[in-house]
């Protein structure tokens, strides 16, 4: 009887084992697997109060990594004239055949965190081709 009783707990530790594999196993497949709404297109640079010489650094990544063909400077408010700035240092100084394709304004309602009423935000996207 001692030879039962020592299979048995024996086995214990080995379904133990399996389960804690299968959940490793589960964990490694949650970790691998991107959320979707974190994608981003590479050929879009988000412009906010930085220098405007590291969104240049962005632009010029985009244009060599990317597609090669174009890219997107996406700003709103007080950052608006930071992005005309990079487009223009961008199209003057390091890709001098780059022209600006086209120029989209509009505007965003955004509710603040506190609460009150939502606030009107000027936006500006400017599509630099080559």
């Amino acid at each position: 009887m001692a030879e039962d009783e020592k299979t048995e707990t024996e086995a214990i530790p080995e379904a133990e084992s399996e389960k804690v594999a299968e959940v490793k196993e589960v964990e490694a497949v949650k970790a691998v697997k991107p959320a979707p709404e974190t994608r981003r297109s590479p050929n879009v640079v988000f412009v906010g109060n930085k220098p405007p010489m590291n969104y240049v650094m962005a632009v010029i990544t985009a244009f060599n990594m990317g597609d090669g063909k174009t890219v997107t400077l996406k700003a709103r408010g007080r950052a608006i004239s930071t992005a005309v700035d990079v487009a223009e240092i961008t199209r003057t100084r390091f890709f001098k055949d780059t022209k600006v394709h086209s120029i989209a304004i509009g505007t965003e309602s955004i509710e603040p965190r506190e609460g009150g009423n939502p606030r009107n935000v000027s936006t500006l996207e400017i599509t630099l081709k080559k």
